[in-house]
């Protein structure tokens, strides 16, 4: 059935697994908030810390698994590593998934019906 229609296009399995993989890490609050905040600009894990309310030690954790990723980078500094968003790509993938989430609840507070003009959070 589908695949008579005439641009469909399945992606492929690498595509597929690396996508899961992302939004994965992607499923924890603390690796959004740590996102979010690498996404105005780069920072220590010290700083992370205290933006996302966890500690240092977790706050490393997420980002080793976040760097694995290829989500985000670090640049060593003499003893400091600071991390920042890996691209611009990062930046789409975490907005439309906050755009979603403000735009489902607010559909779910009207009853099923969202809202026309959504708020969206300055990206």
């Amino acid at each position: 059935m589908h695949t008579s229609l005439p641009d469909f296009d399945m992606p492929n399995e690498e595509q597929v697994h690396l996508a899961a993989e992302s939004f994965r890490l992607l499923s924890d609050p603390t690796r959004i908030k740590i996102l979010w905040a690498l996404l105005q600009g780069e920072s220590s894990v010290a700083c992370l810390a205290e933006l996302a309310d966890a500690a240092p030690t977790a706050v490393s954790q997420h980002l080793a698994k976040l760097r694995l990723a290829g989500l985000v980078k670090g640049r060593r500094e003499g003893t400091f590593v600071y991390y920042s968003a890996a691209d611009e790509h990062v930046r789409r993938l975490l907005a439309e998934g906050l755009f979603h989430a403000d735009h489902f609840d607010r559909a779910d507070q009207a009853g099923g019906q969202a809202s026309a003009t959504p708020a969206r959070t300055a990206f």
